[in-house]
């Protein structure tokens, strides 16, 4: 408990130092204050833009493209990494190929989903999904193959049948690295589908932050950097805070 604390205390002063590093170079003139708006007056932005409809809006767009990109490729991701792991054949073929295709920038292929889909919803998600599903996959993987053959054994040899095997032996020995692999594909899906708002959209939360950056408006800018930042912590510390919960399968 009290080491738990003392890092807690340790973060909050960290991101305490940035914020008034942040405003000692904005108000002391070390930093154009033009290109680096303080701490304070964009955090202040921030309280503005939180209040006008337009931008709630755009929130909501942004997070109904997230949530559907991210309910597509999860269990599609975990489709395909599970049975990758339980077939060597299918491995062997598709793992190098898997490998390559994640090793690729996923933004050189944005230009193709605009001319796929257009310019819309089914653009940014199908961009957002295509930025998260290989990162499911690869974790899907590892995961299954974490699972003790021994378990395995000692399930089949008590008659265990397909379903109570996945859901008594891998489910629980697959969950820690799952719940890890949600909170990294999840930020490769915020970041997926904000690319694409921000690459071409008319609207949602990415494109509002490209919008005020042409137009120097530094402000809003950083205060839409800030916000972007808040919600992916938010659900950061959501699977962290649900990981814990769930533990005790650990052992």
């Amino acid at each position: 408990m009290q080491a738990t604390l003392t890092i807690r205390l340790a973060r909050a002063a960290i991101v305490i130092a940035i914020f008034a590093l942040w405003e000692i170079l904005s108000r002391t003139g070390l930093v154009n204050p033009r290109l680096l708006p303080s701490a304070s007056d964009t955090l202040v932005t921030l309280g503005d833009l939180l209040q006008r409809s337009s931008v709630r809006t755009d929130l909501l767009v942004t997070a109904t493209e997230v949530l559907t990109a991210f309910a597509l490729a999860v269990p599609m991701g975990a489709l395909i990494g599970f049975l990758i792991a339980e077939n060597r054949y299918f491995a062997d073929v598709a793992k190098p190929l898997l490998f390559f295709a994640f090793s690729i920038p996923k933004s050189i292929f944005l230009p193709m989903f605009i001319l796929v889909f257009g310019v819309g919803f089914a653009q940014k998600v199908g961009f957002g999904f295509f930025s998260t599903i290989f990162i499911v996959i690869m974790s899907t993987t590892t995961a299954v193959e974490s699972v003790k053959v021994e378990h395995l054994t000692v399930a089949r040899s008590y008659g265990a049948t397909r379903i109570q095997t996945a859901f008594r032996v891998y489910l629980p020995s697959m969950l820690p690295v799952l719940l890890e692999a949600l909170r990294i594909s999840m930020i490769f899906n915020l970041t997926g589908v904000i690319l694409a708002e921000m690459y071409a959209s008319r609207d949602g939360i990415g494109h509002q932050i490209a919008t005020w950056g042409e137009n120097f408006q530094m402000k809003q800018l950083l205060a839409g950097v800030v916000m972007v930042a808040a919600i992916a912590m938010t659900f950061n510390e959501l699977i962290r805070w649900v990981e814990t919960r769930c533990s005790h399968w650990r052992t």
